[in-house]
């Protein structure tokens, strides 16, 4: 290996470094997580099993997730780059591994774009349809494509432009629901308590602490893509210390927001009977500010709107930014790894990102319809994610254990990542449909489809690693390498052009 950090710092085809910084890193992370659509769709899943005590299950998920973000800002400090959680990966546990993370992660990061593209198309369809009967539901597709396009506008003119635009929209999601949630809690008055944080108002079919539990493995689905900003190392400034504080920064900032907008919905709408509480209608978060506030629905319907586009925004750079690391040393097809000369972005993988987001929202969509089509490609992103996390937290142990041997920290680096490892488990198996707990439910089709569907997408993956280590072991191997301070040193032919 060969130290390059000044090359790579000076490099005029590489992605731009130092670009970026703490605040446009650490919305990153937070657009993954999609607060608004979180807020609005994800969290309220949870109430069938937690009902009225849906904000304990919260306040669990987010320390489960502070385990993994920890995990994640500790190996960033260490390893910072574009190739993140599979770099992580093949350093802690072994390079077959990390090659394996990062083929899943690409297509976890490239199934983001489609699945919030498709509630964008359904949620603005039915919107104008309120408005106007004679507007189709049936042309949900065309606000979907809409939206791919500005994506695509946003990541081919650069880091900044698209960073900039996750700021922006991140911030306005998330003042839109949290004065909403303060005036729910004002509309509340001697309603407001903090029994909602016991196992009081739980389901009579999920009678106390199991049933705050079950809420906690779906809330915590609410949380993937707070490791968002890891794959942008190369484009922040100080990595070492930014992309760890913007991923625990994010998990911790977003998971409080999480916390009292729930405690809000929670006691505005009655402890009692918030197993009610749902996605769509009255009995929601557009439903309840509609009959309450009148016009202020609309800036709640403007918030979900900017929170799929960002959301998006934020898929594309992270699969973008990971398989520009795996096409920089042949891991990947070169192209992935050919950067526009005067945006410095990865043109070709943002252009295939787009052709994939708008050909899976708009092929499931009009196959199924857009809703069974979300359900659909959020599973896949489930299965594939609480895997790298699980592994994720695992290689924190072995490379640390690896690396610092009897100077390990063992909290931060042994007991924190097991724990992160136990408070997943469930949440894999429920997103999974296996019915390993009382809890879950098997998944019926087409919602089933998905398991064999990421199965097979990973041995495509490892059939192709196998070639590789046949004919080019050293790409394999080079993916524990690839970060700000060491580049493989592999044969001729293997590094791509960057122009």
């Amino acid at each position: 290996m060969t130290l390059v950090t000044s090359e790579l710092g000076a490099s005029s085809t590489g992605l731009r470094r130092g670009a970026i910084g703490l605040r446009e890193v650490l919305f990153q992370s937070v657009t993954d997580m999609a607060p608004g659509a979180a807020i609005a769709a994800s969290i309220p899943a949870g109430v069938a099993f937690a009902g009225g005590g849906l904000p304990l299950s919260v306040l669990i998920a987010l320390i489960a997730c502070l385990l993994c973000a920890s995990c994640v800002g500790e190996l960033a400090r260490e390893l910072p780059s574009a190739g993140s959680m599979g770099t992580y990966a093949a350093r802690g546990l072994h390079p077959s591994v990390g090659f394996l993370v990062n083929w899943a992660y690409v297509a976890v990061a490239g199934l983001i774009p489609p699945l919030v593209l498709l509630q964008l198309g359904y949620t603005v369809a039915a919107t104008v349809n309120s408005y106007d009967a004679g507007f189709s539901l049936n042309l949900w597709w065309l606000f979907t494509i809409a939206g791919a396009l500005i994506v695509l506008a946003a990541g081919y003119y650069g880091i900044r432009a698209s960073a900039r635009m996750g700021t922006v929209l991140g911030t306005f999601e998330i003042v839109v629901f949290v004065v909403l949630a303060v005036l729910f809690v004002v509309k509340a008055g001697h309603g407001n308590t903090l029994d909602v944080f016991t196992t009081k108002f739980t389901p009579v079919h999920f009678r106390g602490l199991s049933g705050i539990i079950a809420g906690s493995v779906f809330t915590i689905l609410a949380f993937g893509g707070f490791e968002g900003a890891a794959p942008l190392a190369e484009e922040a400034k100080d990595p070492r210390k930014t992309i760890r504080r913007a991923v625990l920064g994010a998990t911790l900032g977003v998971g409080i927001i999480y916390i009292f907008t729930t405690y809000a919905a929670d006691v505005v709408f009655g402890p009692a009977h918030f197993a009610l509480f749902s996605s769509a209608g009255a009995a929601s978060w557009q439903g309840i500010a509609k009959a309450s506030y009148g016009i202020f629905w609309l800036l709640v319907f403007l918030a979900i709107v900017n929170s799929t586009i960002a959301n998006s925004n934020a898929g594309v750079t992270v699969s973008t930014r990971t398989a520009y690391a795996m096409g920089r040393i042949g891991a990947f097809p070169r192209f992935f790894a050919t950067v526009h000369r005067s945006h410095r972005t990865p043109q070709y993988g943002i252009l295939t990102a787009f052709l994939a987001s708008v050909g899976v929202a708009v092929g499931l969509g009009l196959h199924f319809n857009p809703f069974v089509a979300f359900a659909m490609v959020g599973t896949g992103i489930v299965i594939l994610l609480v895997a790298i996390y699980l592994l994720v937290n695992a290689a924190c142990i072995g490379y640390f254990l690896k690396t610092r041997g009897s100077q390990v920290n063992w909290w931060l680096h042994v007991v924190v990542p097991v724990l992160g490892i136990v408070a997943f488990l469930p949440a894999w198996f429920s997103g999974a449909g296996i019915p390993i707990f009382s809890f879950i439910s098997p998944l019926p089709a087409p919602y089933s489809y998905m398991g064999p569907a990421m199965g097979g997408w990973m041995v495509v993956g490892l059939i192709y690693m196998l070639y590789l280590y046949q004919r080019h072991p050293d790409r394999v191997t080079a993916v524990g390498t690839v970060h700000l301070d060491l580049e493989p040193e592999i044969g001729p032919g293997s590094v791509p052009d960057v122009g």
